[in-house]
């Protein structure tokens, strides 16, 4: 991913409510969103050039993503995949803490990336850019390729949209779909200093990527919700690079609930899933 926007724990019927986009070379191979057969507990998209994935969650509430750091000509050639980073959290079966404290000793073999881990109302984050795993405490948060809440222009202006949406009786998926479709691209003078030519950093500056001049562009859009009742939606939407919808796909997974979700909750994830159309 290179852009993730979420809400964590700041409504107790929604605990997690996250909107984010993967951007990537156009003719990198590329699965969208599914079951793993080797894992069917396992819903996410695949790079078919390394392996891994971008994003995944799992039916036991799990999730995790990963987005590189850019860094121009620092970047790190030869080394793992950091999508592997992403599914061997997901085919495993340690707790967040565990599985970064376990990577961060060996964060530096990879190219620069921040990884987002989630299970049982809990996120964790770690940048192999830093030192130490870190729990996240209920808040509004944004990160795209460089470290976690770095204020970027698209970051900031994608949390002060989220902070509305979150506000709504019933956010709904379009809207969330909506906010990552925005082209803005902002001000050079708001720009950040990452290493690449500022042609590059002007395109790179919007929340949805098109620069099919370029071979580069956002390829997918992610819309995920957690309830507290333990039941998990996500939907994908793909692209070929431009803002028209190549393919969609939803997926519910059940988890079940320590206890039954009140009315309030129950209400909220039927509105949710009535605004996805997909089937």
């Amino acid at each position: 991913m290179c852009l993730i926007l979420f809400a964590h724990q700041l409504r107790t019927d929604l605990p997690l409510l996250l909107l984010a986009n993967r951007d990537e070379y156009l003719d990198r191979a590329t699965a969208p969103l599914a079951p793993w057969t080797e894992a069917p507990g396992v819903v996410a998209g695949r790079d078919l050039a390394a392996g891994g994935t971008w994003f995944g969650v799992a039916a036991d509430g799990r999730w995790a993503a990963v987005t590189n750091v850019r860094e121009g000509e620092r970047t790190a050639r030869g080394g793992p995949s950091r999508g592997w980073l992403v599914r061997d959290y997901l085919l495993g079966a340690d707790p967040p803490s565990r599985f970064l404290r376990r990577l961060a000793p060996r964060g530096a073999e990879y190219a620069g990336f921040n990884m987002l881990l989630g299970a049982d109302r809990q996120v964790w984050y770690l940048s192999n850019r830093q030192t130490a795993p870190l729990k996240l405490s209920p808040g509004l948060y944004g990160l795209s390729n460089g470290r976690l809440d770095t204020p970027w222009p698209k970051v900031e202006h994608g949390r002060r949209a989220l902070a509305t949406l979150i506000e709504k009786p019933y956010p709904a998926f379009e809207e969330g779909f909506s906010l990552l479709a925005d082209r803005e691209r902002f001000p050079d003078h708001h720009l950040p200093e990452t290493g690449v030519a500022i042609e590059w950093e002007r395109a790179l500056s919007a929340t949805f990527i098109a620069a099919p001049e370029e071979g580069y562009g956002t390829r997918s859009s992610t819309v995920l919700l957690q309830s507290a009742g333990g039941e998990t939606l996500v939907v994908e939407r793909s692209f070929a690079g431009s803002p028209e919808r190549w393919g969609q796909r939803s997926f519910r997974l059940h988890r079940r609930p320590v206890q039954a979700p009140s009315d309030r909750q129950a209400t909220a994830i039927k509105a949710c899933l009535a605004t996805d159309k997909s089937g």
